[in-house]
């Protein structure tokens, strides 16, 4: 028995030692470790053309076709991150349409918000907030309640409206929209500068940081993608995407101690109100100068 036992681990690397023996490390690669055909990485076709927001982007030029191609081949191979963008695009982008075609701001700064935020309501380290990550003294510039008890920024509607007026005044300023999403980026005023300093009136004939420089090309990648999902492997079906959950408003102007009871009130639970009204910031809402809110409710039967 003490013999078997002995012998079993000599056997088995006995195999392993012939088992490597006969393999083939010539045609190993880790994407065929087991046996199968081949995973394939493709380079990618550029398109033609392509514009921003009706404003052609210099595809003729090698440095642009290959900042573009940067953006489109990590955001193609990045699999996983860009279907999440698709299922929440689904969710959220008619809210946004609808506002940018309200407030006169070309549709293809959804894209923007895209690539600021992934369409979560997160928190950058230098603490600009949601969809379209607004600084805190940006939102209180633009009328934004920014407080430990209410913060607007987190408000998808208003923040949109705060980010349109924002781009207006940036395209009157810098006299395109392709330069007005770079400002989001680099600052309305830092931008004027670099046009002034480089003697140019062009995005594209700048030279930029790392950050700025990638900026509108991670909107047009995301723009191209999303606008041709075949052709860059992005299969699915309706309803693997996620949906916008119908809301009705309750209009107050006055406070609310308990925001959980509030919710039970309305026949759902804290969890979910806060979902729906992600700008309440602690469990009451204080309104000492009476204020108009509206508070979103989910439609009965949509939980």
């Amino acid at each position: 028995m003490k013999i078997s036992k002995l012998l079993l681990p000599l056997a088995l690397g006995v195999l392993i030692i012939l088992g490597f023996s006969a393999f083939d490390f010539k045609n190993f690669t880790a994407f065929n470790a087991h046996g199968e055909e081949s995973y394939k990485v493709y380079a990618l076709k550029l398109p033609s053309n392509l514009d921003f927001s009706g404003e052609a982007v210099p595809l003729d030029q090698p440095d642009i076709r290959e900042r573009l191609d940067k953006e489109l081949l990590v955001k193609t191979y990045w699999q996983s991150n860009m279907m999440l963008l698709l299922k929440r695009a689904n969710k959220y982008f008619t809210t946004i349409e609808l506002i940018l075609e309200e407030e006169g701001v070309p549709d293809d700064f959804k894209y923007l918000a895209v690539i600021e935020s992934a369409l979560e309501n997160v928190r950058s380290p230098k603490g600009a907030k949601g969809f379209w990550q607004i600084m805190p003294g940006t939102a209180k510039e633009y009328g934004l309640e920014v407080n430990s008890n209410v913060d607007e920024r987190y408000h998808i509607e208003k923040s949109t409206r705060v980010a349109c007026t924002y781009l207006k005044k940036a395209k009157e300023r810098l006299g395109s929209w392709t330069l007005a999403a770079a400002s989001y980026n680099r600052g309305m005023y830092g931008t004027d500068r670099l046009l002034s300093k480089q003697l140019s009136d062009n995005y594209y004939d700048l030279l930029l940081n790392s950050e700025t420089s990638r900026y509108v090309f991670r909107i047009l990648a995301v723009k191209e993608i999303m606008s041709n999902l075949r052709a860059y492997g992005f299969i699915f079906d309706t309803e693997d995407l996620y949906q916008p959950i119908p809301v009705r408003k309750i209009g107050l102007d006055t406070a609310i101690g308990n925001i959980a009871q509030f919710a039970k009130e309305q026949s759902i639970n804290y969890k979910i109100l806060k979902i729906h009204n992600p700008w309440l910031i602690q469990n009451h809402l204080n309104n000492r100068s009476r204020k108009y809110y509206e508070i979103s409710v989910p439609e009965t039967g949509s939980y």
